[in-house]
């Protein structure tokens, strides 16, 4: 039987992401992926957030995306554009760029630079797990084992429902057509009121292939036909466009879910196997990132016997919260987006505030993913926030707070007097760098905040601890997270 210290179930976006920061922390990971290819059919996602984007360049990928990708100054809430371009980052837009082609860029630098393994025209058909690890059975009759296994395959995951994990919530209410087609006449390009669309898939280059995106009169979860997307099309316009030839034809309802657990034993769970919703606002892809991101570093760690098994539970108690707000964004923007009179009010009351600063700037900074706040307890404002991307003068010469994460290693940044501190008993797991930064601090909704004299700064970019290097509180901050300290 073939060892590996950790298994993930799924070669999507979560999947390549968090094989990814198991990579860059040295552990040994393999994907098992039922795809024969990276080709992937059909692609729901059509956009990364800011915050993904930051998270991409916290690893020094992210112009790998941003060069195949178009930037637009506005995301989106229930069809309501919300400017972003006045955001506290360098990525203060959305990044069009279908699904595809974002797996396949990401491939190119987990599978292709990091060498992580994949095998594909596999899945996992079962598993029991023990205290020592989990063994796993394959399609195919093969066997494998690992001290950890990590579903990210799937709002239908087999690995969340053999664990035995309970996936509470709404049952589909209404459902929606997707597809790439021909049509023999020009079609009326945009969006809906009552969300989806129609759009060329190649923008730039004018004319079809079409991406058509459209509600259907009533809830359907069978396997979708071109006579869907007619019936469908006549519905919303009146008329079919001569649709003909299509690329791939899928189907998508409202249908909101989410895990009771995000572990169980040596059994974890993230992305659509961990919560379900519908795409209103683009957040599906960028959340199941995100949640990689946070749970790599940690079980990296874990693995290496850096800290207990218990910093898993972490994962939890911070992407559950997180997880379940985008469910109830989600099912808002939903009810925003029916198309009766008293929806239609209450949307344009909605239009109304959210041409307004604050509320624009509030609901846009969670949909992006930019106010995710992690409880860590009373303190600086940063505390729990993402770090911003300051640019900061070092010894070695100027560098950004974003280039000092590229390896997946925290640091604790010093920004008053070198020294002062003792890092040694964390050599090797956390980086100590001394730097000036001129400037303001500036966080998403908050504005303005107090410049710290020193912040700890975890793998994912999130702040664990502020303060000044004399703190009596800043070693149990890098014991919590990174390790007891080390002698000798």
């Amino acid at each position: 039987m073939t060892e590996h210290a950790v298994v993930i179930a799924g070669g999507g976006p979560t999947g390549l992401m968090l094989a990814g920061e198991l990579a860059l922390a040295g552990i040994d990971v393999v994907i098992v992926e039922r795809r024969t290819s990276q080709v992937l059919d059909g692609s729901r996602s059509s956009g990364l957030h800011p915050r993904t984007i930051e998270v991409l360049d916290q690893r020094g990928i992210a112009e790998r995306f941003i060069s195949e990708g178009r930037t637009h100054p506005a995301a989106g809430y229930a069809m309501i554009p919300l400017d972003i371009s006045d955001f506290p980052t360098r990525h203060n837009y959305l990044l069009a760029l279908w699904q595809s082609d974002f797996e396949r860029i990401l491939a190119g630098w987990v599978i292709g630079d990091l060498g992580v393994p994949i095998r594909r025209g596999r899945e996992v058909v079962g598993f029991v797990q023990d205290s020592g690890g989990v063994d796993l059975e394959l399609s195919g009759d093969t066997s494998l084992r690992a001290a950890y296994l990590i579903g990210c395959d799937g709002g239908r995951s087999l690995i969340r429902k053999a664990a035995g994990i309970d996936f509470p919530g709404l049952d589909a209410s209404t459902s929606w057509v997707i597809a790439e087609v021909e049509m023999e006449e020009q079609p009326e390009v945009g969006m809906r009121r009552e969300g989806g669309g129609i759009g060329p898939v190649n923008p730039a280059g004018g004319g079809g292939p079409y991406r058509v995106v459209l509600k259907e009169k009533q809830i359907d979860d069978g396997e979708p036909t071109l006579q869907d997307i007619r019936e469908a099309l006549i519905a919303s316009c009146g008329t079919d466009y001569g649709v003909h030839s299509p690329a791939w034809i899928s189907r998508f309802t409202d249908m909101t879910r989410q895990a009771a657990s995000y572990r169980e034993g040596r059994v974890l769970i993230a992305g659509d196997a961990a919560h379900v919703h519908p795409p209103q606002g683009g957040q599906g892809l960028n959340t199941g990132v995100q949640d990689a991101v946070n749970l790599g570093w940690k079980l990296a760690q874990v693995v290496n016997a850096t800290s207990p098994a218990s910093l898993l539970d972490t994962y939890q108690a911070e992407r559950h919260p997180v997880g379940a707000r985008v469910l109830r964004n989600t099912m808002a923007q939903v009810a925003l987006s029916n198309a009766d009179d008293r929806h239609l009010a209450l949307r344009d009351t909605m239009t109304e505030l959210l041409g307004m600063d604050e509320p624009r700037r509030s609901i846009a900074a969670m949909v992006t993913g930019l106010d995710i706040h992690y409880d860590l307890g009373e303190g600086h404002p940063l505390l729990g926030r993402r770090m911003p991307d300051l640019d900061l003068h070092t010894a070695d010469g100027p560098t950004r707070a974003f280039t000092l994460l590229h390896d997946a290693r925290p640091v604790l940044l010093n920004l008053g007097a070198p020294g002062g501190f003792d890092i040694p008993p964390w050599a090797g797991r956390v980086r100590l760098v001394d730097a000036e930064h001129d400037g303001v601090w500036e966080l998403p909704v908050l504005g303005e905040v107090a410049a710290p004299p020193a912040v700890l700064i975890r793998p994912d970019g999130h702040v664990a601890w502020t303060g000044d290097l004399a703190d009596p509180e800043l070693p149990h901050a890098l014991a919590k997270w990174f390790g007891a300290a080390t002698t000798g």
